[in-house]
C-alpha cells in the first residue's frame, strides 16, 4: 500500500480553492493519516501561502484564520519528516543534481530520507511544480501533480 508525500504546492489548494482542489479532497479522504507524509516545514510554508493570499486580498482575515486553524488540525495528523541534517544533506545533494529552488529541495530530500525509513514502502511524491516533479521522478518516485488530475 502506498503512501503519499505532500509537497506545500499539492497541501495548499486544500485551503484556497483552486485547479487540483477537488482532487487532493478525494486523495485526502481516500489515505490514512500514517500514509500522509509531509516535511516538518511544510505547514509553515502552506501558512505562507495563506498569509500571501490575505495581503494580496484573495483571502478574507476570517477565511485565512479558519484555514490556518484546520492547517494546523489536519498537519498535526499526518506523518512528519523533521528537518534534520540528514534530510538537509538529502537537499543539498537534490541541489546539485536538479534546478531546484530551496525550498523545492528541502521538500525532495525530506521524501528521499523518508523512503530510506520506510523501506518497502511504496512513497507517490505529490505536488503541482512541475521542475520539482521532475526532480523527483528522476529520483525514481511515482509523482502525482493534482493540477493534472480530472475532476
Amino acid at each position: 500500500m502506498a503512501s503519499y508525500f505532500l509537497d506545500a504546492t499539492a497541501l495548499t489548494p486544500l485551503f484556497v480553492r483552486g485547479p487540483g482542489t477537488d482532487f487532493m479532497m478525494r486523495l485526502m479522504e481516500e489515505i490514512e493519516d500514517n500514509r500522509k507524509l509531509i516535511a516538518a516545514g511544510t505547514p509553515l510554508e502552506v501558512y505562507a501561502a495563506l498569509k500571501r493570499g490575505e495581503t494580496e486580498g484573495a483571502l478574507s482575515e476570517q477565511d485565512g484564520a479558519q484555514a490556518r486553524a484546520i492547517l494546523r488540525t489536519e498537519s498535526a495528523r499526518m506523518v512528519q519528516q523533521p528537518l534534520n541534517p540528514a534530510v538537509l544533506e538529502a537537499a543539498r545533494q537534490m541541489l546539485d543534481q536538479h534546478p531546484l529552488r530551496a525550498a523545492e529541495a528541502i521538500q525532495l530530500g525530506a521524501a528521499v530520507v523518508a523512503r530510506e525509513m520506510l523501506v518497502d514502502v511504496a512513497i507517490v511524491f505529490v505536488a503541482s511544480s512541475a521542475p520539482l516533479l521532475s526532480a523527483a521522478q528522476a529520483e525514481g518516485f511515482e509523482v502525482l501533480n493534482p493540477v493534472e488530475q480530472q475532476g
